[in-house]
């Protein structure tokens, strides 16, 4: 499965981090708009720099103009994260770890979550921030983790239903409807946690120092 980072326009990421995901071969770096920018103060090549360029900055684009392939966009249905995120459907990308999603503004943030669940059936969207990653999952999940490692659930309706193995406090065909019921702050209580999600999709919130110990970013 080929898979890609799109860096946004919000908070700096760890270079750190991108450089571990580019040893496991995730190799192609698509920078969204001002995400550009972002590239730029980690010394970062993107491959691909995608929107409507109302955020990149003159001296960024400039730098940027004959050593990655810039695609402007200018439609307003689509926010850059989308657009990015469609052209890496186009080429066949399978997963997508979104970072620079979140950052000062709550708008921001909230419309890159929905947009996790809008593209759900399309490509496999993980967020990377600071110390988590968010992984939408559905169906049957093993999680391979590190004892008492913090795992958060949270679900959207009434009609997505949660069973678990190997979580401290445990979930039974569970409802985890947002604004009523979540799973804060559970964690596992051994090296492997089973989830049964029937009837929608659960936001998984792990660890990320923790998570990429157990084989995250080559099969979670």
């Amino acid at each position: 499965m080929k898979r890609c980072i799109i860096l946004a326009n919000g908070d700096t990421p760890s270079k750190k981090i991108i450089n571990q995901l580019y040893s496991v071969g995730v190799n192609k770096l698509i920078c969204a708009d001002g995400g550009a920018n972002i590239a730029y103060k980690l010394n970062l090549i993107p491959d691909y720099i995608i929107g409507d360029f109302d955020s990149i900055r003159p001296e960024v684009k400039k730098y940027y103009f004959s050593r990655s392939e810039i695609i402007q966009l200018k439609g307003q249905n689509d926010t850059d994260v989308e657009k990015c995120l469609k052209f890496a459907i186009k080429k066949k990308f399978g997963e997508v770890f979104l970072m620079g999603a979140t950052g000062d503004r709550l708008d921001y943030t909230i419309c890159n979550l929905g947009i996790v669940l809008k593209f759900y059936d399309k490509i496999r969207i993980k967020i990377i921030h600071k110390k988590s990653i968010l992984i939408p999952c559905s169906g049957n999940i093993i999680l391979n983790t590190v004892p008492n490692e913090l795992i958060s659930l949270y679900a959207f309706d009434n009609n997505t239903k949660i069973t678990s193995n190997g979580l401290y406090y445990p979930l039974k065909n569970t409802t985890l409807q947002f604004g009523k019921k979540e799973s804060t702050s559970n964690f596992a209580a051994s090296d492997k946690v089973s989830l049964n999600i029937k009837g929608g999709i659960v936001f998984v919130i792990r660890e990320l120092n923790k998570a990429k110990k157990n084989g995250l970013f080559l099969n979670a």
